[in-house]
């Protein structure tokens, strides 16, 4: 993990961080950046379990996420209302003295979830179906497929900027 951190970090620094002596300060704070993540590696030992844990390899996912973000920073950490997704977003939210607040990815991208979220810096958690959706709402096409069930390294990176421009990027961090 510490050789692709020192290979993917600079990149997400370079995309996801603006400085905070930035002259355009202004500028800066007017811009959202979200970052989404699928939840890490679920029990599936119980079929009809609908609300899993993590397994041994999913927290050690969820810790990893923290050490991958550590150096970027969050305003919000959102979450849908499942073990799985609370648990991978619990030791970034934790690592940066934030709580965890639920969203509903039904709901999607709309006016509450614009406000908000404007102007932050955002970790949000979700599915294998509902983060690539969430992804393509905001940038008004169909870009990302499903996440593929056995995939749990995606971090989808979305800027919108203040002219309303979107820049977005996934990396794959396993």
């Amino acid at each position: 993990m510490s050789t692709i951190l020192k290979i993917v970090l600079p990149f997400i620094l370079l995309f996801g961080i603006s400085s905070e002596e930035n002259s355009q300060n202004n500028i800066v704070q007017e811009t959202t950046t979200y970052y989404f993540i699928r939840h890490a590696e679920k029990d599936r030992s119980n079929k009809t379990e609908k609300d899993p844990n993590l397994t041994a390899e999913g927290l050690k996912r969820a810790q990893s996420w923290a050490e991958v973000l550590k150096d970027i920073p969050l305003d919000m950490v959102l979450s849908t209302n499942y073990k799985r997704t609370l648990q991978t977003g619990a030791p970034t939210a934790g690592s940066k003295q934030l709580s965890i607040e639920n969203y509903n990815a039904g709901n999607g991208y709309d006016d509450e979830f614009r406000k908000r979220t404007h102007g932050k810096r955002v970790l949000v958690v979700g599915h294998s179906n509902t983060t690539p959706q969430f992804v393509n709402e905001i940038l008004g096409e169909e870009k990302y497929a499903n996440i593929d069930d056995a995939e749990n390294g995606a971090l989808f990176i979305v800027q919108i900027l203040p002219n309303n421009e979107i820049l977005d990027q996934v990396l794959y961090i396993n």
